[in-house]
C-alpha cells in the first residue's frame, strides 16, 4: 500500500503540503504523491517545477468538475419550500455528482494509508464518501472557519438535523469535518473558531514552517518561483527609497467594481509609501495591464513564501478579508473588512465573514 497523497486546488494547499512533507524526517519523505485540481487554478508549470525536486513520489493533474459541468444536477438544486423536499433532492444530489464525478479521478485512492484532502466542499469530498474512503480534511485557508464558517453558512436552518445525516448516515454530504468518512481536520487554531467542530484537531502552521531548515526554504523557493533572480532584483532595485507598502488582492465583487476598489485601496497609501502589489491566485483580473506602473509579484506565489526572501520588508501590509497573522516581513498588517466591503458590495453578500 502506498504512503499518502494530498489533494490540493489552490497553490497554497501546495505550499502546506511542502510544510508538511519537509516536517517528515528525510527518509519518509519523497512518498506522497501531489494531486493538482484543475477546477478553479490554472498551476501552469507548477507540476513540472515540483518534480524537479524530488520531494514527491509522483504528481498528479485532476480534471475535478463542478457541479454546474453537469447541466442534469440542475433540477436537484432550486429550493422545493419545504425541508422535506428539499432534503430528498439533496440526497440525489449528493450521490450523482460523486458518480459523475468518478470518471475523472486521476488515481485509485484506495490504496493510500493516508488521504489529506484541501477544500473537501469540492466534488472530491462527495465522491470519498460515496465511495466510502476515510480522509483527512485540510482547512482550506488560514484560519479560514474563524472568519467565515461555511459548513454552517451552507447548511443554516435545522444544521443538527443535516450533521445527522451526513455523519451519521452518510445521505448528504457536509464539508469541514462533517462528513461519515473524514477522519479528522486540520486547523492552525481551534481555540480561535468559535464553534469548532469534534472532528477539528490543531497543527499550526508556524511550527511548521519554523521545522523548516533552509535546504527546505530552498526547495520550496524551487518551486513556486518562476524567476527567481529576476525578483531579487526588482526588491533590490527600490531599496533605499519610500517606506514600502503591500496590497494583497482578493478575487472580490465583478471586475471592474473590483479594479476600482484596489485603485482606491492604492490612492489611500501611494501618496506616502512605494506601492507593491502581490495579485490573489485565483485573481483573474489582469493587473500588470490595468495597474503597470506599480511594482507586482507573480500571482502563484502564496504571500507565505515572501517570509523566505531575505532583506524583504514592508512598513504594511493591506488586505480586505485576507488573514495576515503569518507574515513576518511587514511591521504593521492592515485587514480592511465588512466596514470597507460595504462600500463596494451590498452588506448582505459578505454577511458572516468577519
Amino acid at each position: 500500500m502506498k504512503e499518502r497523497i494530498y489533494v490540493c486546488h489552490t497553490y497554497y494547499h501546495v505550499y502546506v503540503t511542502f510544510l508538511k512533507e519537509l516536517n517528515l524526517p528525510k527518509e519518509k519523505r519523497g512518498q506522497a504523491t501531489l494531486v493538482l485540481s484543475r477546477m478553479s487554478n490554472d498551476f501552469e508549470q507548477l507540476k513540472e517545477r515540483v518534480e524537479r525536486t524530488g520531494l514527491f513520489e509522483s504528481v498528479v493533474e485532476y480534471d475535478e468538475k463542478r457541479e454546474d459541468y453537469f447541466p442534469q444536477l440542475d433540477k436537484y438544486r432550486k429550493d422545493r419550500g419545504n425541508i422535506v423536499s428539499n432534503m430528498i433532492a439533496r440526497i440525489i444530489f449528493t450521490k450523482k455528482l460523486a458518480k459523475l464525478n468518478a470518471p475523472y479521478i486521476p488515481v485509485n485512492f484506495k490504496e493510500y494509508k493516508d488521504i489529506y484532502v484541501y477544500c473537501d466542499s469540492d466534488p472530491i469530498g462527495y465522491y470519498l464518501n460515496w465511495k466510502r474512503i476515510p480522509y483527512h480534511a485540510v482547512e482550506d485557508g488560514l484560519n479560514c472557519l474563524v472568519n467565515f464558517d461555511a459548513a454552517r453558512y451552507d447548511n443554516r436552518g435545522n444544521f443538527n438535523l443535516k450533521v445527522f445525516f451526513s455523519r451519521k448516515l452518510n445521505l448528504i454530504f457536509i464539508q469541514n469535518g462533517y462528513g461519515k468518512y473524514c477522519i479528522d481536520m486540520e486547523v492552525n487554531d481551534i481555540a480561535a473558531i468559535k464553534e469548532p467542530c469534534p472532528q477539528y484537531i490543531e497543527l499550526k502552521r508556524q511550527a511548521l514552517v519554523d521545522g523548516l531548515d533552509e535546504e527546505g526554504k530552498e526547495l520550496i523557493i524551487q518551486a513556486f518561483v518562476r524567476d527567481y533572480d529576476a525578483l531579487q532584483k526588482q526588491i533590490a532595485e527600490c531599496e533605499g527609497k519610500r517606506d514600502k507598502v503591500l496590497i494583497l488582492t482578493e478575487p472580490l465583487c465583478d471586475l471592474e467594481t473590483r479594479e476600482r476598489l484596489f485603485r482606491d485601496i492604492i490612492k489611500m497609501y501611494e501618496d506616502e509609501y512605494l506601492v507593491f502589489i502581490k495579485p490573489h491566485p485565483r485573481d483573474v483580473l489582469d493587473y500588470r495591464k490595468v495597474f503597470a506602473e506599480y511594482p507586482q509579484f507573480d500571482g502563484a506565489i502564496p504571500m507565505e513564501l515572501l517570509n523566505f526572501f531575505p532583506n524583504l520588508r514592508f512598513r504594511k501590509v493591506i488586505g480586505v478579508w485576507t488573514e495576515m497573522k503569518a507574515l513576518h516581513f511587514a511591521d504593521e498588517v492592515i485587514r480592511l473588512g465588512a466596514e470597507f466591503m460595504d462600500k463596494y458590495e451590498s452588506p448582505d453578500v459578505h454577511e458572516g465573514v468577519s
